[in-house]
């Protein structure tokens, strides 16, 4: 049983002061705070972003095992068509990090998790959900399943990660999450790693649900203030460890507490990671 199961006032504050995690959390944060002063955010943060959210969307598809040249996505977000399902899980990680850059606050805009109604960015979670695995999955499942939770329906999403919840449980534990980040004063990295975590342990959806958990992460991490600039993509650190990645997030469903900090840390220092190589795209548009 993952943390999100389990009835409290702030779950997430707790799971904030596990061992390790404090410290991973401020690496984030000073990482993201050294990137904020980069000079390319004075006045093109937003041509970051975008660069940033394309390598964040090519390293999502590979994390579901679709590894494909750079160029491949950037034809695909200019609007190319799809070639096949391989292009099909591409094209909908490229869309669904355009939609997630478009619900970002800009930069120096006030930051907007929780604020008490279980939203993450403008949307409610349930809201948030829906719309980006319509654009994650179109294509790839028949249209009626596009944005609904998949209830009794299979899943053969992330078959490492063991067996997923089914029936009802998909809706009471997705009710469950936005309660938990509607009451929680829980550091952004931290209710973005448990959105994630909670996300792939449940696949609330028949396909598309790593793309979606780490889209809402993504945003999180964001809109909560962590990163405000919105290009310190954390996809494409995980990307270059995926086995490592995998297990850490089986660990988080089990619900151990060290493992639930493991799969914290992991997402909090991948944040880090994230800054720095954005730092580096940032330098990359001044030199254009």
């Amino acid at each position: 049983m993952s943390p999100a199961t389990e009835p409290a006032d702030d779950v997430l504050a707790g799971l904030a002061a596990l061992p390790g995690v404090p410290a991973a959390v401020t690496r984030a944060r000073d990482a993201c705070t050294e990137l904020r002063r980069h000079p390319a955010m004075r006045r093109r943060w937003s041509e970051v972003r975008v660069r940033a959210g394309l390598e964040a969307a090519r390293a999502s598809a590979a994390l579901d095992g679709v590894r494909v040249p750079v160029e491949n996505v950037q034809a695909l977000a200019a609007g190319a068509p799809a070639q096949g399902p391989t292009d099909d899980v591409v094209r909908g990680a490229v869309r669904t990090h355009a939609a997630v850059e478009r619900l970002m606050p800009d930069l120096g805009a006030p930051s907007r998790v929780g604020d008490g109604r279980g939203t993450i960015g403008p949307l409610p979670l349930g809201q948030l959900l829906a719309r980006l695995h319509t654009l994650a999955a179109a294509g790839r499942v028949p249209d009626e399943e596009l944005g609904r939770p998949r209830g009794d329906r299979p899943t053969a999403d992330l078959a490492g990660l063991g067996a997923a919840p089914a029936g009802a449980e998909v809706g009471h534990r997705l009710a469950m999450l936005t309660e938990l980040v509607r009451h929680t004063g829980a550091p952004a990295g931290v209710v973005a790693a448990v959105l994630h975590g909670e996300l792939l342990a449940l696949r609330p959806f028949t396909a598309a649900n790593g793309v979606v958990a780490r889209a809402v992460a993504r945003l999180t991490v964001t809109a909560g203030g962590l990163d405000p600039t919105g290009s310190a993509a954390a996809e494409p650190v995980w990307a270059d460890a995926p086995l490592v990645y995998q297990a850490t997030a089986a660990g988080f469903a089990t619900g151990e507490p060290d493992r639930v900090a493991a799969w914290l840390v992991l997402c909090a220092d991948a944040v880090a990671e994230g800054a720095t190589r954005a730092a580096r795209l940032a330098d990359e548009v001044l030199s254009h």
